[in-house]
C-alpha cells in the first residue's frame, strides 16, 4: 500500500496569513518524521491573500523558507485548483480565521467529497463566531463573562442613537471592558477600553472590521486552556495556563516569542482541573466537534469559579502555540498528535 496523500492547505486570505505559513511548516516536519516518513506525503497548496491556489514548487518554497509569495501580475485565476489536488486523500487545513477556520473552507473540502481533519461546517462556523458561540454554550450551561452583542448598525446609527449605546454598556458592563469583533481571530481587532471616550473609539473600530460585535466585561481572572482530541469520544489533556506583562493577550504578544510564558501544567488544584476538562469536552461536543479544538476560560482562585472565554476549532500550531504542547506534556507527541488528526479525519 502506497503512502497517504495529505493535502496541507494553508496560508489564506485572513490577517492569519504568516501565522498559518508557520503552523504548516511545524505539520510537514511532524508528518515527514520516524513512522510518519512511511505513512504519509505532504502534499502542500498554498493560498495567497488574493485567494488564488497555487501548488508545486511555489508551495514548497513557501513552506520552506516561511515567506509569502505575492503574485504581482495576478496571472492566475482565483478558485481554479492546482492539479495536485486530484491526488488528495485526507485534507489537512492550516487556515487560521476567516475564510479558512469559519466553515467556508470545510464547505468546499465537503463538496469535494474528500475527508479532512477538524471540525465540520456547523462547528466551524459556531466556533468561529463569537456571539453565535456563546449562545451554544450558553445553551448547554456553561458560565461565561457578561456580554452584550451590537451590531455594526447600531454604532453608525448616528449620535442619538451611539450615545444611548454606550450608555447601555456602562450601565451593563462598566470598565474595564472588551470590544472584539465577532469574526476574527488570534485577538485581531480586540481593544481593551478603560473609559467612555475609549469604548466608542474601539466600537467604530471594530465595526470597520465586521458588522456584528460582542463587548464583555472584563474579569480578574487566571487565563487557562485545555485541548481537546477525539472524534465521539473526546479526550482532554492536561491544562495549562499563559502569563503575559502585555495589558492582554493580543495578537503581538500571542505571536511573538518570550512576549507570553506558556505554564504546563498549570498550578491549579486537581478538581479544578477536571472541572476545567469536563467543561473543555461539553464545549467541543456543543459545537459538534470533532478532531481537534482549544477551549480557553477564565479562572478566579479565590472563588473557585471557571468561566469560559472561548473556543479556537483551529489553533495555531507553530513552535510557541499551546494546542501541541499541551498534548505533549499529555503524553502524546508532536508526530503522534499530527498523525492521529490525520487517522480521525480518516475514520470519522
Amino acid at each position: 500500500m502506497g503512502k497517504v496523500k495529505v493535502g496541507l492547505l494553508f496560508g489564506g486570505k485572513s490577517g492569519e496569513h504568516e501565522v498559518s505559513i508557520k503552523s504548516a511548516q511545524a505539520i510537514t516536519k511532524g508528518l515527514s518524521v520516524g513512522e510518519n516518513a512511511e505513512k504519509y506525503e505532504v502534499i502542500p497548496i498554498y493560498i495567497q491573500l488574493s485567494g488564488v491556489w497555487l501548488g508545486g514548487e511555489t508551495a514548497k518554497n513557501v513552506l520552506k523558507t516561511g515567506i509569502s509569495f505575492h503574485d504581482d501580475n495576478n496571472s492566475s485565476p482565483q478558485w481554479q485548483f492546482p492539479d495536485e489536488c486530484n491526488q488528495v486523500q485526507v485534507w489537512f487545513p492550516v487556515l487560521h480565521g476567516p475564510n479558512g477556520e469559519d466553515g467556508t473552507v470545510q464547505g468546499l473540502l465537503t463538496l469535494m467529497q474528500v475527508p479532512f481533519v477538524g471540525l465540520g461546517v456547523l462547528g466551524s462556523a459556531v466556533g468561529m463566531d463569537k456571539i453565535a458561540m456563546k449562545n451554544a454554550f450558553a445553551q448547554v450551561g456553561l458560565s461565561q463573562v457578561t456580554y452584550l452583542a451590537v451590531t455594526r448598525d447600531e454604532i453608525f446609527s448616528g449620535a442619538c442613537g451611539f450615545s444611548k449605546l454606550c450608555d447601555g454598556i456602562d450601565t451593563t458592563l462598566g470598565y474595564p471592558c472588551f470590544v472584539k469583533p465577532a469574526n476574527l481571530g488570534s485577538s485581531v481587532g480586540i481593544t481593551k477600553v478603560r473609559t467612555r471616550s475609549e469604548l466608542e473609539k474601539a466600537l467604530d473600530e471594530a465595526a470597520s472590521l465586521d458588522r456584528r460585535v460582542i463587548v464583555e466585561a472584563g474579569v480578574k481572572a487566571r487565563e487557562v486552556e485545555c485541548a481537546v482530541l477525539g472524534n465521539d469520544n473526546p479526550k482532554a489533556s492536561v491544562i495549562g495556563e499563559i502569563t503575559y506583562d502585555a495589558d492582554f493577550y493580543d495578537y503581538e504578544t500571542k505571536y511573538t516569542d518570550g512576549r507570553a510564558n506558556l505554564i504546563i501544567p498549570a498550578d491549579i488544584p486537581p478538581h479544578i482541573a477536571t472541572k476545567i476538562q469536563e467543561m473543555s469536552i461539553k464545549a467541543f461536543q456543543a459545537l459538534d466537534g470533532r478532531g481537534l479544538s482549544r477551549v480557553d476560560f477564565f479562572y478566579i482562585p479565590e472563588t473557585e469559579e471557571i468561566l469560559i472565554n472561548e473556543i479556537n476549532t483551529l489553533p495555531g500550531f507553530t513552535a510557541l502555540s499551546m494546542y501541541p504542547q499541551l498534548w505533549e506534556a499529555s503524553g502524546v507527541s508532536f508526530p503522534d498528535l499530527v498523525d492521529k488528526l490525520v487517522t480521525l479525519a480518516m475514520n470519522n
